[in-house]
């Protein structure tokens, strides 16, 4: 378990460190055709080890996207927040919603604003961007309601290329 991680709160969400209880939804994710733009692979030790990435992320760079959970049911329901792994062009702001069943709630909109405020205001961020693979018009479509303005696009050797867009400054 991850100690000294900070918590946000919003009027419907915690977002918190990621814990070994959120593996099985993660893993349901991953290995579904939901997570089709973000690595899923049907396979639950891939999926073990991409959890485990988010989790070192916290350790290798001191921040990392907090698990998103629902106040009124304590059920978690995906993830959001600062991700900067190698390879990537600069520091992110990623979100992903593992329950198929939250999305269209606007709890993905939430957590990314919240994190976004949190990146800013707390660790010192002067811009971030979003990667999203084209195919992905959710995530698009949550970038734009976030303000973000699609800037070019970034080749990534693993995921092909991913449009870069562009968060507003704070």
């Amino acid at each position: 378990m991850l100690t000294a991680t900070p918590q946000l709160q919003t009027e419907r969400l915690i977002l918190r460190a990621p814990c070994a209880q959120d593996f099985p939804v993660f893993a349901a994710y991953f290995m579904s055709e939901r997570a089709q733009f973000t690595g899923g692979q049907p396979d639950r030790i891939l999926a073990w080890n991409r959890f485990c990435v988010t989790l070192g992320h916290w350790v290798m760079r001191g921040y990392g996207v907090f698990a998103i959970v629902r106040r009124d049911t304590g059920a978690v329901i995906g993830a959001a927040g600062p991700f900067f792994p190698e390879g990537w062009p600069e520091p992110e702001i990623a979100w992903q919603l593992w329950d198929g069943h939250a999305e269209g709630n606007g709890f993905a909109y939430e957590a990314a604003l919240a994190t976004r405020t949190h990146v800013y205001a707390d660790l010192g961020w002067k811009t971030a961007v979003s990667l999203i693979a084209p195919e992905n018009q959710r995530s698009a479509a949550l970038a734009q309601r976030l303000g973000c303005t699609l800037e070019g696009a970034h080749p990534h050797p693993h995921f092909g290329p991913l449009d870069i867009w562009r968060h507003p400054a704070s």
